[in-house]
């Protein structure tokens, strides 16, 4: 009962929660809306929950990397172009390979897009920890130049390959579960046990508690916080892979445009202060289930694109209200009962009647 109780407290529930809304809305639409059924063309499953799914694996890997960045007290902007990045080079390398059928060619596409993206975020780290500069200009300066480099490997013009087992990726299905989602769950995992189980978690937190009293800790700000803009980009290039291997195309100028937004959000939902510190990485998972689950309510009630970013605000800040300790103390304080004294003065009065 108290871990029930010490759930409801944290941030991640209130996001399960508002995806829970946001599915029962979409229920009372179409009472149809949560079936799962065999697509008699592909034979695989098909429903809106997998459709939910499988667009949270790219959303669930930048959130993933901003969860560490903003842990830190920083803020990384290039995470959108880390994603074009990933499917410019991806997609580059298949045309040019041009073998439909070849794993070797998935690998040595894979491999060499996260290999850039590690390149561009170790820059990100080294301006940010050596140089000094601020992560807000520093990663906003990356964001315009990684644009650019995608627009110079693709020559600025959509690019499009064949490669079965790299489409597979985002379309296939293990047990019936997105293959991308599936991945994406995974990676978190691996990321998850190498936090907790190891020192990196606590240092990273102390980081951006306190830099100067971790180093007099003993701890080593620099490689750290190197590491972790690195690993945001890295992230943010399997993002972009899971959203370029669905159409096999991939447009440098669109693609990743405005996701670093989504994964702040995610983040802070999750419960990740941007102050810096404490983070959650559950939370940003639940955070990022919630985006992916409200870009779909968007589409699903037909809300003009015009005014679904004003539709994505107003769920987004009823549900940081709500999460907020200020709002939840002011809702308990309105809910006591009228005979409960409140203040001291209310007190006094009670106890002089009784005399």
């Amino acid at each position: 009962m108290n871990r029930f109780k010490a759930a409801l407290r944290t941030p991640w529930f209130g996001a399960l929660l508002a995806i829970v809304v946001l599915l029962a809305v979409n229920t009372i639409k179409d009472p149809g809306y949560l079936a799962i059924g065999t697509n008699q063309t592909t034979g695989m499953m098909s429903g809106n929950l997998l459709d939910i799914l499988r667009i949270s694996a790219p959303i669930i890997m930048i959130s993933l990397g901003m969860t560490f960045v903003i842990a830190t007290e920083g803020i990384d902007l290039s995470v959108g172009s880390m994603m074009a990045i990933g499917g410019a080079v991806a997609m580059q390398t298949l045309s040019s390979i041009n073998q439909p059928s070849s794993v070797t060619a998935m690998l040595t596409a894979i491999g060499l897009a996260l290999l850039l993206a590690f390149v561009l975020g170790t820059v990100n780290g080294i301006l940010v920890a050596v140089v000094g500069l601020q992560p807000f200009i520093t990663t906003l300066v990356m964001m315009m130049a990684a644009r650019g480099i995608a627009r110079v490997i693709t020559g600025g013009q959509n690019t499009n390959a064949r490669n079965g087992p790299f489409n597979q990726l985002a379309t296939g299905q293990i047990l019936g579960i997105p293959t991308g989602f599936v991945l994406a769950i995974g990676i978190v995992v691996l990321v998850a046990l190498l936090m907790r189980r190891t020192a990196l978690g606590l240092m990273i937190e102390s980081i951006g508690i306190n830099p100067h009293a971790s180093r007099l800790a003993g701890i080593r700000p620099r490689p750290i916080l190197i590491a972790v803009y690195a690993l945001a980009a890295v992230l943010a290039a399997i993002g972009g892979l899971f959203t370029v291997a669905e159409v096999m195309t991939v447009n440098p100028s669109s693609t990743g445009n405005l996701m670093e937004l989504d994964a702040i959000l995610a983040v802070v939902i999750g419960g990740t202060s941007l102050a810096g510190g404490k983070f959650s990485i559950l939370g940003s998972t639940a955070g990022a289930l919630l985006i992916a689950t409200l870009n779909k309510t968007v589409v699903f009630l037909g809300v003009p694109s015009a005014a679904t970013p004003a539709f994505k605000g107003v769920v987004i800040i009823i549900l940081v209200l709500l999460q907020s300790d200020r709002v939840r103390s002011l809702l308990k304080r309105r809910t006591k009962s009228p005979t409960t004294p409140s203040t001291p003065t209310a007190e006094l009065e009670s106890q002089e009647a009784l005399a």
